[in-house]
């Protein structure tokens, strides 16, 4: 993203109370906002706009957030925060499941709003940021880091950014361990520290995606009560 470009967000959520708060919290703070009612106009307005980010609700009418989620990753890797109003820890993995990259529990804060944007958005910049560097390989897995992709096989992995940004900081440490609490600083920021189960979603999810077994993981390793090893393989 442009630095001198407004980050263009779009929130979706079927609470017009709500959609309106956030989208003046965003404006006041130098977003360029714009809304959709539900997952229908949801999914059109990321077809036709560019974005930065999405905000996206959890229940809304006709499609719910987890399937316009679902359905966005089929063709976007835009950073996604779902809002939802339940505390349960499986609706919030719910949600990681289906694609997103964090979570925000109704009701917040405008601080605790804004923080997530600006996190979710660093790290959207860092990712596209990391250009030039080499290739890794550990058996029939290659991360590339300079096209931001895995390949298994030669194929290549549809991962989302933070997928990749876990797969990336695992093979520049492959062979070592890597404690749950640097992989959540270094992917999402310091504030995510002790979010473990952010990590415990998205380790499962990436390992759906490389492993032959995710039962049974070559590549990935974990370390319990430690953290993650990403194995040197020929």
């Amino acid at each position: 993203m442009n630095p001198s470009k407004k980050a263009t967000v779009l929130v979706a959520d079927d609470d017009p109370r709500l959609l309106k708060l956030v989208q003046r919290n965003l404006e006041l703070n130098g977003y360029r906002v714009v809304t959709a009612k539900d997952g229908v106009q949801a999914l059109k307005t990321v077809e036709t706009e560019e974005l930065d980010l999405i905000l996206l609700d959890i229940m809304m009418p006709g499609l719910d957030g987890r399937e316009v989620c679902r359905r966005i990753r089929d063709f976007s890797s835009l950073p996604i925060i779902m809002l939802t109003a339940r505390e349960a820890e499986e609706d919030k993995v719910a949600g990681l499941d289906a694609g997103a990259d964090d979570y925000l529990t109704k009701p917040f804060g405008s601080d605790e709003l804004l923080a997530r944007v600006r996190a979710a958005l660093r790290r959207s910049q860092l990712s596209n940021g990391e250009r030039g560097q080499p290739v890794f390989q550990t058996g029939e897995l290659e991360v590339d880091f300079a096209q931001q992709v895995a390949r298994v096989h030669g194929s290549q992995v549809n991962l989302t950014p933070t997928e990749f940004r876990i797969m990336s900081f695992l093979a520049h440490n492959a062979g070592r361990v890597v404690t749950q609490a640097d992989l959540l600083t270094k992917v999402w920021g310091p504030e995510y520290k002790d979010e473990a189960h952010l990590l415990r979603v998205n380790i499962a999810r990436l390992r759906g995606k490389i492993e032959p077994d995710p039962g049974q993981p070559r590549f990935i390793n974990t370390r319990p009560g430690i953290g993650y090893t990403l194995n040197k393989l020929t």
